[in-house]
């Protein structure tokens, strides 16, 4: 599975036209402890680029786009249960955010690969 990040610290990872998004370490780092996040219901769909969750820590609100267009299949049911932590542990691993069908796989090709992330990163 590949993993593509976007210029506002979103990730999203492709497993067939299934898309988990989440928040970047990097994110989650310079929000600190999250101790709210508002997720999107299944059934809406986004465009890339549309806000489409919110996160919050005691010295931020940000929102949260969508790396790319697609329709909620499935939301964190951890986050959904009011589990922050679980976006502190692991943003790029268990702390993801929702799943999405695809619609574009072509919008993929506009997003940062790990590398390119990680180099974006050094220069903030």
């Amino acid at each position: 599975m590949t993993t593509r990040y976007t210029k506002d610290h979103e990730w999203v990872r492709l497993d067939g036209d299934i898309a988990t998004v989440g928040i970047t370490q990097y994110a989650a780092e310079q929000l600190g402890d999250v101790v709210y996040a508002e997720l999107p219901e299944p059934g809406r769909s986004f465009k890339q680029g549309d806000d489409m969750a919110v996160v919050e820590s005691a010295k931020t609100a940000s929102d949260v786009y969508a790396p790319v267009s697609g329709e909620i299949v499935e939301v964190n049911a951890e986050i959904k249960n009011e589990n922050w932590q679980i976006i502190n542990d692991g943003p790029e691993a268990d702390g993801w955010f929702v799943k999405l069908k695809l619609a574009d796989k072509t919008e993929l090709d506009a997003l940062m690969d790990e590398a390119a992330y990680a180099d974006y990163v050094k220069g903030l």
